[in-house]
């Protein structure tokens, strides 16, 4: 029953990555809890604690915009009861294009997403991106 949950809970995973890939909030948001949360590190230019269902898009679009980010390169995810895990990069725009690793946890509750925390390998050059980017908006 346990590699079952953890299929399903993988599958969510792809499916929410589509959703927000397409700009789908309205699938996207049905996979969350009503009290979803994603908590960004103070590391970050987007450090805090957003929450609600709207927050993962308000969020996405935030942290694409202001870091510039061109693509997700989804590198493997696993899981372990209700925890998933996904490797990835963020590809920032260049040139040259900067990748941004990272881990994003996933932790579900009742077959949904109810939290989202991204784990930074070095958050160095999406701190500098967003910097340039506001840079050159002034």
């Amino acid at each position: 029953m346990a590699r079952e949950q953890e299929e399903r809970n993988l599958k969510t995973i792809d499916a929410l990555y589509a959703a927000t890939g397409q700009g789908d909030w309205a699938t996207a948001e049905s996979m969350l809890t009503e009290d979803f949360f994603v908590t960004e590190a103070d590391t970050t230019p987007f450090g805090g604690v957003y929450r609600g269902r709207r927050a993962l898009h308000d969020l996405f679009t935030h942290v694409m915009s202001a870091a510039g980010v061109t693509g997700l390169d989804i590198q493997q995810s696993t899981a372990g009861g209700d925890t998933v895990v996904v490797l990835l990069d963020l590809v920032l725009g260049g040139p040259p294009a900067v990748r941004v690793s990272l881990a994003e946890l996933f932790r579900f509750r009742d077959g949904k997403v109810c939290e989202i925390k991204p784990y930074y390998f070095d958050p160095r050059p999406l701190c500098a991106a967003v910097a340039s980017r506001k840079a050159v908006a002034n």
